[in-house]
């Protein structure tokens, strides 16, 4: 025997029904969401321009985190950065000084580490590589140490002369947390007792920091 649904009834089920619809549908609606909420957590973070080596007269402007390797670290680093997607920033003053921050994701930790080895020694050999390019070029390059953050930092320094007068000294570092590896340089004229080293060190710990 059928059985009447009194009109009510009809309407409460209908309701329910679409309420029922809307949790079912909601967690496939939030799932890319969520998705890219994670991605975007998980990308490396760069330094701001208040966080490099205080300039005495002039203030930091930072630039936007650009695909690829800057010209200014290409002389040391380009054929190690050659087979890797790397991201960068670039920092200036009003006045003659620099800085950049390239940071690189690779596939795990432990390519990470070979990477950062490997940039390591380019720095560490940039000078004598400079010098056999151009017989005008004197460089010098001075290691200040490690930093204990993360997988760790090491801090380098680098000194060119040009016979014409020119002089330069950039400080530049190398850092790693797990599978990211971040490089950092400042620049500007003068010679090593220009180089705000202390500072630098505190950029480059903070750097490594950020990286996740």
């Amino acid at each position: 025997m059928l059985k009447r649904t009194p009109a009510g009834t009809l309407t409460v089920l209908a309701i329910t029904g679409l309420a029922l619809g809307a949790v079912l549908v909601g967690p496939v609606q939030a799932g890319p969401q969520t998705v890219a909420a994670k991605k975007a957590v998980a990308a490396p973070r760069f330094l701001s321009a208040a966080e490099l080596p205080p300039h005495p007269s002039s203030s930091w402007t930072a630039g936007k985190v650009t695909d690829g390797v800057p010209e200014e670290l290409r002389p040391c680093l380009d054929e190690a950065l050659l087979a890797y997607d790397s991201r960068y920033r670039a920092f200036r003053t009003d006045l003659d000084t620099g800085a950049w921050q390239l940071t690189v994701v690779v596939g795990g930790a432990a390519k990470a580490k070979a990477l950062a080895t490997r940039l390591n020694e380019e720095i560490r050999t940039c000078a004598d590589r400079l010098e056999e390019r151009d017989p005008e070029i004197e460089a010098t390059h001075r290691n200040y140490g490690t930093l204990p953050v993360e997988e760790g930092a090491r801090v380098h320094g680098l000194h060119t002369s040009a016979s014409w007068g020119a002089s330069d000294i950039s400080l530049l570092s190398v850092g790693r947390d797990g599978r990211t590896v971040t490089v950092v340089k400042w620049a500007q004229l003068g010679d090593f007792d220009d180089a705000p080293v202390k500072a630098f060190k505190k950029t480059t710990t903070t750097a490594v920091n950020k990286l996740y």
